[in-house]
């Protein structure tokens, strides 16, 4: 498949369409990434999804594609929202799953020299592991009905907050319009009541860490990032309550499919499974997609706020000594409903981004007011002993990827190949070795998590921008690592 790649500009490739693609297959990379993204099958993914009913543009991947459900991770697929379909694997299993980044004033020194404290402070305060059932807050079931219409907003005003603003600085204001309760399954709600504010496992992570580097000094004020002052994020999503949403829904397209005609029934894989965005299974998923999209805004925002308070207590300082706020929370496995221009016409499509984060530049009024001078804050976490970048969007990746650039670095290795390469290897003190604290649930998770495990981040962000979509502002290096 890599020989019917061709290069089209910069650090994009096309794949011609053919057969049954509607449109072309549009990948990021350059000539050693491409060589890593063909050998794990990613391209055939970009391939089906070019089948789905409604797609305009062309299907896109990101430099940091690897292997998913259905869709590559990395995988950004924009349809008509009149006539177009929803395909759940688009989304993936952990709707919303996201990242926040909050700055504060505090030097590097402050941390470093305790960090190992730090470490263990931040392990206690946010729950994390498989399950993480009962560490949670508990939620009655009115309650739960409130996160999962209002979100971010909800945690809000049960006390979970970083700064006075933290709304104006989330995408869609930390709640999305149009999320419906009802439409999310009893078994979803069992299994999301108890994990608010918890983490996860896998690939999800707190760090606190120091900006190492500005790229673009006004850009950086804008977004209040200063050199070596510490930031935390957080990377975790919708929990066991998404996951069940997207099992749900795959569930029952999977059986619907067949009913909405040829177009549906000629999807080259199963885990495309997709219906109308206007069917009644359509609008279900989409309604039960947005309430788990605000479970992960509240779930981010409550576990941020128990990062500041417990980095307030080791350290021994007072909000008004560190002013920590949150620079932005961004989704990056989301659907979403924007208008852009394909072909000169302006257009409504629903926007798949799984595993890609939105990147709008300045002067668009879809994001913060206070960003807009400059552009969307994009946040791009590498691995966990390496960096992480923040980016802001460009104006090329409106026309080349509907406004949206990479999410991470992306998996390089499968966890069993992870786990295989790091039995034997101590990652602790690795990570100890370049001056990173870590917390976590278990070794294996820190095994399958190893720098190794990813594509280098500088290699992504250095393709995105030479592509044109976002460039860099910040880069910035892990102190203290906590995984489930």
């Amino acid at each position: 498949m890599a020989a019917d790649l061709r290069p089209i500009a910069p650090c994009v490739y096309e794949l011609p369409a053919s057969g049954g693609m509607r449109v072309p297959g549009r990948i990021f990379a350059d000539p050693d990434l491409l060589e890593t993204i063909v050998g794990d099958r990613s391209i055939e993914q970009v391939r089906n999804v070019a089948h789905l009913p409604g797609i305009v543009g062309a299907s896109i991947a990101m430099p940091d594609i690897h292997w998913g459900y259905g869709f590559p991770i990395g995988g950004v697929a924009a349809v008509d929202a009149d006539d177009g379909a929803v395909s759940p694997g688009g989304v993936g299993y952990d709707i919303n799953c996201g990242v926040r980044l909050v700055a504060t004033d505090l030097p590097r020194k402050a941390v470093f020299d305790r960090r190992e404290q730090v470490a263990a402070a931040l392990y206690d305060a946010i729950p994390c592991g498989v399950g993480s059932r009962n560490q949670g807050l508990r939620l009655s079931h009115r309650d739960l009905d409130g996160v999962l219409r209002k979100g971010a907003r909800w945690a809000m005003e049960a006390g979970f907050a970083v700064a006075e603003h933290d709304l104006e600085v989330c995408e869609e204001g930390g709640t999305f319009e149009g999320a419906d309760p009802g439409a999310v399954s009893r078994r979803a709600r069992e299994r999301g009541a108890p994990q608010l504010g918890t983490l996860g496992s896998g690939n999800h992570f707190c760090e606190v860490q120091v900006v190492e580097r500005i790229y673009d000094r006004e850009v950086a004020a804008a977004f209040g990032l200063a050199e070596g002052a510490v930031t935390i994020t957080i990377h975790s999503g919708s929990r066991g309550l998404g996951h069940q949403v997207c099992e749900d829904a795959v569930r029952d397209l999977v059986r619907a499919m067949d009913r909405y005609g040829p177009d549906y029934r000629a999807i080259p894989d199963r885990q495309l499974a997709c219906a109308p965005i206007g069917s009644p299974e359509g609008e279900a998923y989409l309604a039960a997609m947005r309430a788990a999209a605000n479970f992960a805004f509240a779930n981010r925002q409550v576990m941020a706020a128990r990062a500041v308070r417990a980095l307030e207590h080791v350290l021994g300082v007072a909000p008004a000594d560190h002013r920590a706020r949150v620079v932005y929370d961004v989704c990056h496995n989301i659907a979403k409903v924007e208008t852009h221009t394909v072909d000169g016409r302006r257009r409504r499509l629903l926007v798949h981004r799984k595993g890609a984060t939105r990147s709008f530049p300045a002067g668009d009024a879809r994001i913060p007011a206070k960003y807009r001078p400059v552009g969307q804050p994009v946040i791009v976490p590498g691995d966990m002993g390496r960096r992480s970048y923040v980016l802001v969007g460009a104006p090329a990746g409106l026309e080349l990827a509907f406004g949206s650039s990479a999410h991470g670095a992306g998996r390089v290795l499968s966890r069993r190949k992870a786990l295989e390469r790091g039995r034997r290897r101590d990652i602790v003190s690795e990570l100890a070795a370049e001056g990173i604290a870590v917390a976590a649930r278990s070794r294996r998770t820190l095994a399958e998590e190893m720098s190794e495990a990813y594509k280098d981040v500088d290699d992504v962000t250095d393709v995105v921008e030479r592509a044109g979509l976002s460039r860099r502002v910040a880069r910035l290096r892990p102190m203290v690592v906590v995984k489930g």
